[in-house]
């Protein structure tokens, strides 16, 4: 009676609780006002129009309406890194096999050993072989939850936001060194379990038959909603030194191919026509970029190669020239450019292999790690070349570069930086520098910290926080439009996170509540069904007694 009592009073209790943690888990984005930022900038009118995507009529009018919709929502996830069979212990290594070897042993023992090595057997079981297989137990349902609660994060934003596109900036598994089979393994996780509604980006949108020629999609084109646009990260492929061919191809097999590059037209709304100031319909410049082998020694210098001449290529044919600001430029690739020591958590790192080769899987002296590219390829490569931006502010458009933002993963913890010349960089330690090369050299301080009127040319990195749950489950929700008002291109990023240990607690409360339920469900049918039955045997004693008088 006493359990009874107790489990009607935990439900009670428990049904409330249950019900809130549920609604808030799977509204979370609700509650938290995540909404892709307006064109306004207010926090209310971008949860208001967030709000009437879910109701077609008034949304459909703000469609019509180019001053309020925001037709390039870019939902940002960084870093999920799956883990596998490599985190879990071999089979043979299992409790059964383990128990079976110490069956074996104790057979194999003279009669006069068998119970010291019983004892110690016992003793091992107890001690050691028990709690392992605990703890590989509780492994392998944080992997599994792990899966669920990273595809939850996605589902939710992606129901709730409605984002035009969505990318994941790298390290989607955890280690670049697992098998084949581990890797595709991971790889089914990833696209049934983490974003079991979506699909890879197809190699025919991407290809390109010659340099000079340019893939063009319209931005409101909805199939790109349910597409996954993949950058490569360091544990998806490796870094510099250890990228061989054969990962490259696996990843690009499952994930997509590792540079590419779109062109998003900007769609003509009611009105539009009448206000353009450009000579151009405006434009978003994709570009998906493996800096993974940018940096040297790296293992394949013909990869290397390749990815320099895909770079080459963009600058030379696919950029739009710097003085047209009708084109926004948006990088997405992993490693993040280089920063001043303290910019950031990671501060500026390399490491290098040693003497041997590994057995051939890695070069000899080649890039090991590496927290950041390299100055040099960060300001010549990227900045300078990519982005078009240099100190001559003679020419006020040549000096400016190119509009547009940068969204790299790797650093877990996240940062938001502005990279900007100026006279006082930290950037360059070389002696030998002209003042020339002092005065054009390139500084990075946060974002919060930056002030525009101190420099003249510069450019927003977002690094994005990883969406793992020892990160706070970091999603970022990115707006870009273009002004033709003022014939610029704006955009805003929002951040937006589900604590991990809400997601557990809510679903062992739903789990218990549950159990609680089906208890409570059951008891009540064999109650009843005693009850049946006892009226059943009062219906009939009365003829009993009669036929025995």
């Amino acid at each position: 009676m006493y359990i009874i009592a107790f489990a009607d009073k935990a439900l009670h209790l428990l049904v409330p609780l249950a019900l809130c943690l549920t609604g808030y888990l799977y509204l979370y984005p609700v509650f938290h006002g995540c909404a892709f930022p307006s064109r306004s900038g207010s926090t209310l009118t971008a949860f208001t129009e967030t709000l009437e995507q879910h109701f077609p009529l008034s949304y459909a009018s703000n469609v019509a309406n180019d001053t309020v919709h925001v037709p390039f929502r870019l939902l940002v996830f960084a870093d999920p890194q799956l883990e596998g069979d490599s985190s879990l212990p071999k089979p043979e290594d299992g409790l059964l096999p383990k128990l079976a070897r110490h069956w074996t042993k104790i057979c194999s023992e003279e009669f006069t050993s068998i119970p010291p090595t019983v004892t110690a057997v016992t003793r091992e079981v107890l001690l050691q072989d028990i709690p392992e297989a605990l703890q590989a137990l509780r492994k392998r349902l944080d992997l599994f939850g792990n899966d669920y609660y990273l595809g939850h994060i996605y589902r939710t934003l992606h129901w709730w936001t409605r984002p035009s596109h969505v990318t994941v900036l790298g390290d989607l598994i955890g280690s670049q060194w697992v098998t084949d089979g581990e890797f595709g393994g991971r790889g089914w996780r990833f696209w049934n379990r983490v974003f079991g509604s979506a699909n890879r980006v197809a190699d025919e949108l991407v290809t390109l038959d010659r340099p000079e020629e340019e893939k063009t999609f319209n931005m409101d084109d909805d199939s790109w909603a349910t597409k996954i646009i993949n950058v490569a990260g360091n544990h998806d492929i490796g870094y510099a030194g250890d990228i061989s061919r054969h990962r490259l191809d696996r990843f690009e097999r499952e994930f997509g191919k590792a540079n590419w590059d779109v062109r998003f037209r900007y769609p003509l709304f009611n009105g539009t026509e009448s206000t353009n100031t450009t000579d151009q319909v405006p434009s978003l410049h994709l570009i998906v970029l493996n800096s993974l082998v940018l940096d040297t020694p790296a293992m394949s210098e013909d990869m290397q190669a390749e990815t320099y001449d895909y770079l080459n290529s963009v600058i030379s044919h696919r950029l739009r020239p710097v003085e047209d600001r009708s084109s926004f430029t948006l990088l997405l690739t992993h490693l993040p450019l280089y920063k001043p020591n303290g910019t950031c958590v990671d501060a500026p790192f390399f490491d290098y292999w040693g003497d041997d080769d590994g057995g051939g899987v890695y070069r000899p002296h080649g890039l090991k790690e590496q927290n950041h590219l390299s100055e040099h390829v960060s300001r010549q490569g990227t900045l300078e070349a990519l982005f078009g931006m240099s100190g001559n502010r003679d020419v006020p458009a040549h000096g400016k570069g190119r509009p547009g933002l940068i969204l790299t993963g790797h650093d877990h913890e996240g940062c938001d930086v502005w990279h900007h010349i100026s006279t006082n960089s930290t950037w360059s330690q070389s002696t030998n520098n002209t003042d020339e090369d002092r005065r054009t050299s390139w500084d990075a301080v946060r974002w919060t910290q930056m002030n525009h009127s101190s420099s003249h040319t510069g450019i927003r990195e977002v690094t994005l926080r990883s969406m793992m749950g020892d990160y706070g489950g970091n999603a970022g929700l990115l707006s870009v439009w273009f002004d033709f008002a003022t014939g610029e291109w704006a955009y805003q990023m929002q951040m937006c996170g589900l604590n991990v240990k809400i997601w557990w607690a809510t679903h062992v409360i739903d789990l218990v509540v549950l159990g609680l339920s089906l208890f409570s469900l059951v008891r009540g049918i064999l109650v009843q069904h005693d009850r049946s039955h006892a009226g059943q045997d009062k219906a009939v004693s009365p003829n009993t007694s009669k036929a025995h008088a």
